[in-house]
């Protein structure tokens, strides 16, 4: 019996001995875990001190006999780099062909420290930014030309008439001396100067055919409904008649432009792109850019490299790496789905993985954790929802070493195991399902999650791993769900979690957790273990919509991505605040104040927001139940007028946001509104293919409608008026170049007598001092929007691929010469600030709006 009792003692006493080991173990491993994060922080605050000493030495203007040290950076970064990233010797300083991204990543962090805001006068004293200008993507290969599109530049008459059948198709009649259309512009040498007369070889096919692609239906004012088969004769102004050649070269502008600032977040269908890095930059995507946000200093640089909307991001382990995944694009080839790793501090591409391989987008995109980043997760959003995994550091397109299908619904999230030596490696889930994924030798193994079949949920819409290995999900029942470490089966479910679905899930670096509700908007705080409400729960304001996705800032404070694509920054004691608002739905247009720095984006979400350029901040926003599609200032800035898209239009007050008066013409989207110059006449431009003119009264209060034009055949597309506040010029989806006579509603028959009228605005992409905005090939509606500068030295055109142009003024040579620049999907707007100092662009449906200044070169 002692003897029994003495053995019994000592295997408590090595039970005991045993515990005081792993406790000693775990607290060491815990203490090597700070440890290595301090570390982090410290490579990446050296390597931000070095990116900022080289971007103040690239604005003095390195020692010549000296290295500068922005070229050291690369170095010192690199070697950073190295310290925490496996087999490291194997990336590239360099990727030959790939690295526009060199070219296509660029620093352009503006500082901002005395910034004010304007309310009626503005005055700021914050330096200019002192970013590189982002040089001009490659430009992409030819598309197919399913339409060709011809001008014809004639300096003598021509009369328009019509059939009286001739309905929704029109077509010119020239003078016996009007010039001959022909094939489309392959050449200027098809041009043939006669007797100073610019004139086309003849050629039989003398009328243009431009074939509609989207039905009447569609509501983007740049489509057209039908087209119809014309002749376009422009009348070249008679200060250039004598000088002019269609063969002449014209030289690139003087003037560049620069990426300034990017306004926006896409946070309403995209997840895990919003991450903050040691340096304290917010990482987050929008359109074609990845955003590097320092919100305490506001500045901002940008990753230029995508040729696509990038959808997903990942941060590697070490901290400066990024991962971030595509959209098909605009190019053929590098416009595909693909994934490219990058460095945070010097933003120079690595890698490009699977580059012609992925189907409709990459949708998610993770770093594995437990052996340090060297794997990286990637699925491709294909209906096979094709799941892959690389070894990203193989080779200058990485390896792929396991490829299979995810599920057959969409995939959601994708988190890595952060436990070393787990029976799971990592987990995935999205429409109805769950899997636990092991990876033995390069083989991938799945297991469905096993849910009891009257609580399955519609969606698992998102993952978390505890500290100790547990795997948490979110769904769309408002649950959280345990699962038992290890398996695929559930350990404990806590019901009505939020109201609603739990759309995120954070566990924060003291060990507990943060759920982020996708109906009710709450962040609520978790004890972990036990899985028990702490008690605090704060709520996200409604008008910012409601959680996406939420990351851990700096001490207490968490940084919340919104439905409504906004970023807040808060915490359970402090509210929460915007750092970026944007719009949600298609970012229709822009106009920009008469006489001050400062700017209004609409689209058809219904928000009004007001910009100023300066600070880079909003000065208010408004919501109308509306959809809105145009909108102009007055002349002294004191009015707005609003257009909906059911034929609806406001006027209201710029500074008290007051509504003056409602109107109503037709029922159909109102494309176009300006005001004449001396603010005495209101032209209203409709998809119905009128123009409603309206005489302005009593400080801009009373309208009163006095004619309507009717002639075009398409919608009203673009207007600008004379400077005699008498004539207008339009553009349609037809294509169309019209003048018009406001005074008695008619339109002018004779549009040579217009070569030299003189115009408050250039807007009408189609017109004898723009047309060369229109390129080889184009469809005549490619071009959605065009601005002359107030000076009229330069024209900035924005189009259907995303390209955004800039021109010298006039434009008057076919194939004009320009320089190009990327970063939204497609353009809806373009145009100038009141000084020529920036140009502004809305990036359509991407929802974007990115701010440029205007550099000489």
């Amino acid at each position: 019996m002692r003897i029994f009792q003495s053995s019994l003692g000592s295997e408590n006493v090595a039970m005991e001995n045993d515990q005081d080991l792993r406790d000693r173990i775990n607290s060491l491993e815990k203490r090597l875990d700070d440890q290595n994060d301090e570390m982090v922080c410290l490579r990446s605050t050296l390597a931000d001190a070095l990116r900022r000493i080289g971007a103040i030495e690239s604005r003095r203007g390195s020692s010549p006999s000296k290295e500068p040290v922005h070229r050291r950076l690369a170095q010192s970064v690199s070697s950073l780099t190295d310290c925490n990233t496996p087999n490291s010797s194997q990336i590239p300083r360099d990727v030959s062909r790939r690295q526009s991204s060199s070219a296509n990543a660029t620093i352009a962090h503006s500082r901002n420290s005395n910034m004010s805001r304007s309310n009626g006068s503005l005055v700021s004293e914050c330096p200019s930014s002192s970013s590189a200008s982002p040089a001009p993507s490659p430009s992409p290969t030819s598309r197919p030309q399913h339409v060709q599109f011809n001008s014809l530049i004639s300096d003598i008459g021509h009369g328009r008439t019509r059939t009286p059948n001739s309905s929704m198709r029109t077509s010119f009649v020239s003078t016996p001396n009007s010039l001959q259309t022909a094939k489309r512009w392959s050449s200027t040498s098809d041009f043939v100067p006669t007797n100073g007369l610019i004139s086309r070889k003849s050629d039989s096919n003398s009328l243009l055919n431009l074939n509609a692609k989207y039905p009447v239906g569609n509501m983007t004012r740049t489509r057209s409904a039908v087209y119809s088969s014309r002749n376009i004769n422009l009348y070249i102004p008679s200060a250039q008649r004598e000088k002019y050649s269609a063969s002449q070269t014209l030289p690139l502008p003087e003037a560049k432009l620069k990426m300034e600032w990017v306004y926006g977040y896409r946070g309403k269908d995209c997840r895990s792109n919003l991450h903050l890095i040691p340096t304290g930059e917010l990482v987050y995507c929008i359109a074609a850019i990845v955003v590097l946000f320092d919100a305490e200093e506001h500045g901002q640089r940008f990753y230029l490299g995508h040729t696509g909307d990038v959808k997903c991001l990942a941060i590697h382990p070490n901290k400066l790496l990024i991962a971030s995944g595509q959209a098909a694009g605009r190019d053929p080839y590098e416009g595909t789905p693909h994934v490219r790793i990058w460095n945070s501090v010097s933003l120079q591409t690595l890698f490009v993985l699977g580059q012609g391989d992925f189907g409709k987008s990459v949708s998610c995109v993770a770093f594995s954790k437990a052996d340090g980043g060297s794997m990286l997760l990637i699925i491709d959003e294909s209906p096979d929802q094709t799941l892959s995994l690389w070894e990203w550091q193989k080779g200058e397109r990485g390896q792929r070493i396991a490829e299979t299908r995810c599920s057959s619904d969409l995939v959601v999230a994708v988190e890595w195991n952060p436990v070393p030596r787990e029976r799971f490696a990592f987990v995935t889930s999205g429409k109805g399902h769950v899997c636990f994924w092991s990876l033995e030798n390069g083989t991938l193994g799945r297991k469905l999650g096993v849910f009891e079949s009257r609580d399955k949920p519609k969606y698992i819409t998102c993952l978390a791993f505890a500290d100790n290995g547990d795997c948490i999900t979110g769904d769309s029942n408002g649950s959280l769900i345990i699962w038992l470490k290890g398996s695929n089966v559930i350990q404990k479910t806590i019901r009505n979690a939020h109201e609603g679905p739990v759309f995120c899930l954070l566990t924060l670096k003291d060990g507990r957790l943060v759920s982020g509700g996708g109906k009710d908007g709450q962040l609520v705080l978790w004890d972990l273990p036990s899985y028990r409400r702490t008690g605090y729960i704060t709520e996200i304001p409604e008008k910012y919509g409601n959680v996406r996705v939420a990351v851990q800032g700096k001490g207490s404070q968490i940084l919340v991505g919104t439905t409504r694509n906004c970023i807040l920054r808060g915490s359970f004691d402090i509210p929460f605040t915007p750092l970026m608002v944007g719009h949600t739905e298609e970012s229709t247009g822009l106009c920009v104040h008469p006489s001050q720095s400062q700017f209004l984006s609409f689209g058809y979400d219904g928000r009004l927001q007001l910009w100023d350029t300066m600070s880079r901040t909003i000065i208010w926003g408004k919501d109308i139940r509306d959809p809105i599609q145009s909108a102009c200032f007055s002349p002294e800035g004191q009015v707005l007028v609003i257009a909906s898209t059911c034929g609806k239009w406001f006027v209201m007050d710029s500074q008290t946001r007051d509504i003056y008066a409602t109107h109503m013409d037709g029922t159909e989207p109102v494309q176009v509104v300006k005001f004449s110059p001396n603010g005495k006449m209101l032209a209203i431009g409709s998809k119905d293919a009128s123009i409603y003119i309206y005489q302005v009264l009593d400080k801009y209060r009373k309208y009163y409608r006095v004619g309507k034009c009717v002639g075009h055949t398409g919608f009203v597309s673009q207007m600008d008026w004379a400077c005699d506040n008498l004539h207008l010029q339009t553009n349609s989806g037809d294509c169309e170049l019209l003048y018009w006579n406001t005074g008695v509603c008619r339109q002018i028959t004779q549009p040579s007598s217009m070569r030299d009228m003189e115009w408050s605005s250039v807007t009408c992409p189609i017109g004898p001092t723009s047309f060369g905005v229109l390129s080889e090939g184009s469809e005549g509606t490619d071009v959605n929007s065009c601005c002359a500068s107030h000076s009229r030295r330069l024209l900035v055109s924005g189009d259907d691929g995303g390209r955004l142009k800039l021109f010298t003024y006039p434009s008057s040579q076919p194939k004009s010469p320009c320089h190009s620049y990327q970063g939204h999907s497609n353009i809806s707007c373009v145009c100038f600030l009141s000084d020529d100092t920036r140009v502004l662009s809305a990036g359509g449906r991407d929802s974007s709006i990115i701010q440029w200044t205007v550099e000489s070169s």
